[in-house]
């Protein structure tokens, strides 16, 4: 059965309730200086594109998210993907590992290996990168609390390689800030998990110069229920904080920047997604040069990788996901990413197979091969919408950020919840509105139908928790335990002095200290996070 909308229409807006005419005239870019607010592609501002050519020079880095269960199972998956035309790896770390315990700790139990692949040390992380070139092989960890010591188990793994780090490419997210308002994988105060990023980043600038210090996300702040507007705002102010505390630890502007990349969420709004892409070039070019007084133009350039929108999957008809995302990742595309990954069809059910996934990549390969967006720059440049709407979405998020800045600061802004409301009042207004009718939902609110899906639901072996300990028992019982012990030692007095931890970190997991012990060392300085309640 299908049945058409019986609510009103939600009225002409952008997601971000911005309103919309039914056309766009050069009246409406009256003030417009192409310019000043254009320019070229590849020079500032930077709104029509990093680099003069584009995917003219290089198509987009094709980077699917994956990880599950235990390393080993994870590598046959890297591998596949990589087989397939994948250029570059994606990297989830189960829930235990992102907030710094081993499998076998007691709140591990039931998570290992669920939302990610546990990792608890260096055999772990060899076996992850098995037969896997780190040398010409991009990597991207999603990881935050723990960054610093997955780079130094990744590093461990290449010098064990006798690989020199200097070549390693990737990126670590290291971006702890939007934990405390969008997705909770903290384990420290604020502060505290401050001086872990900024130390990562003067260690990373020294050992692994081409290493992407991290990723600025925008993305869990979207998937929390954020608009566009308060994605691009929230996240720039994000990354303001760290350039504002690399500054403080004495470190050089132009020395960190380049290596700053930011990770944005691509919806369903076809047209205000590209838009928000752009003016969030626009705004960081300046916010660099001006705020920060950078003449650098690498330090100016946003470079980006994007994801289709996980909260808009649908458990219902989920053959209907390959056209969501096949849309946000065209409008990823005309938005100017750097790299991009395309949900799985299935992800609303669990984790994507390995037939979803694959069709999710080749979605991203159709758009490469196929369609001829990628053989000119900016296409939608000075068209009066699309111009409009970026300029209105700097404005609105220009004004964020300044609220922001008002307040002292990000920090300041999450310690007295005002981006966590912010937060919280568009994501009850999007679920009133789609419970409503006014926003439709295919398959959900309309258009539905009583045809099941008999799509294969991707299954984690409960036997992989076990074994799991197994290996870890296996590597304690193995290790030189009083080298590893004094390694630990080492990261704990280091903790309550004003040195770099990386170095020591990178000893212990070379002594072949866990995942899990580095944490507890840590813990034992900086305390845990608790959080509060915001109204």
């Amino acid at each position: 059965m299908s049945n058409p909308p019986t609510k009103k229409p939600a009225p002409f807006q952008t997601a971000s309730q911005i309103p919309l005419k039914s056309a766009y005239t050069q009246n409406d870019l009256r003030d417009f200086d192409a310019r000043a607010q254009l320019g070229e592609p590849g020079a500032f501002p930077f709104t029509r594109g990093i680099y003069p050519d584009m995917y003219r020079g290089r198509v987009w880095t094709q980077r699917q998210y994956a990880g599950f269960g235990t390393a080993a199972e994870s590598n046959r998956r890297y591998r596949y993907l990589l087989s397939q035309g994948q250029t570059a790896l994606s990297v989830a770390f189960d829930l235990p590992t992102q907030i710094g315990l081993d499998s076998d700790h007691p709140l591990a139990a039931g998570e290992v290996g669920r939302v990610g692949v546990a990792i608890c040390g260096l055999p772990d992380m060899e076996t992850l990168f098995d037969g896997i070139p780190l040398d010409t092989i991009s990597t991207s960890m999603t990881i935050n609390s723990t960054a610093g010591i997955l780079l130094a188990l990744y590093v461990a793994v290449a010098r064990k390689r006798g690989m020199d780090p200097q070549r390693l490419t990737g990126t670590v997210q290291n971006d702890i800030l939007k934990e405390y308002i969008a997705r909770g994988t903290h384990i420290y105060p604020p502060a505290p998990s401050l001086r872990l990023t900024t130390d990562l980043f003067a260690w990373a600038a020294r050992e692994v110069p081409a290493w992407n210090v991290i990723s600025v996300s925008g993305y869990h702040i979207r998937e929390a229920g954020s608009t566009a507007v308060e994605e691009l705002a929230f996240t720039l102010a994000n990354a303001i904080a760290y350039l504002d505390a690399a500054r403080t630890a004495g470190l050089d502007i132009d020395s960190i920047a380049p290596r700053v990349s930011f990770f944005f969420n691509c919806h369903n709004d076809f047209f205000e997604e590209i838009a928000k892409f752009r003016a969030a070039r626009r705004l960081w070019s300046h916010i660099v040069r001006d705020q920060f007084g950078s003449a650098n133009p690498r330090s100016q350039i946003l470079r980006f990788h994007t994801q289709t929108a996980g909260s808009t999957l649908t458990a219902q008809q989920p053959e209907v996901n390959v056209v969501r995302t096949t849309m946000q990742a065209l409008a990823a595309v005309l938005g100017g990413t750097q790299s991009l990954h395309t949900n799985a069809q299935d992800e609303a059910l669990g984790l994507p197979t390995e037939a979803a996934a694959l069709l999710a990549l080749r979605t991203q390969q159709v758009i490469a091969a196929e369609s001829n967006v990628a053989a000119t720059v900016d296409p939608l440049a000075g068209s009066y919408f699309i111009e409009s709407l970026t300029n209105e979405i700097e404005l609105r998020a220009s004004e964020l950020i300044r609220q922001i800045a008002g307040m002292g600061g990000m920090l300041r802004a999450i310690e007295s919840g005002f981006v966590q409301r912010k937060i919280q009042q568009s994501a009850f207004r999007q679920q009133r509105d789609m419970d409503s009718g006014v926003q439709q939902v295919v398959g959900v609110n309309c258009f539905q139908s009583d045809n099941k899906a008999a799509l294969p639901v991707f299954q984690i072996d409960p036997k992989i928790e076990a074994d799991q300990i197994a290996r870890l028992n296996g590597m304690r019982a193995s290790r030189h335990a009083q080298r590893a012990a004094e390694a630990i030692q080492v990261v704990e007095q280091t903790a309550r002095t004003a040195d770099n931890l990386m170095p020591a970190i990178l000893a212990a997991v070379e002594a072949h200290a866990t995942v899990g012990e580095i944490s507890s060392a840590l813990r034992n300085v900086f305390g845990e996070y608790k959080e509060g309640v915001v109204w």
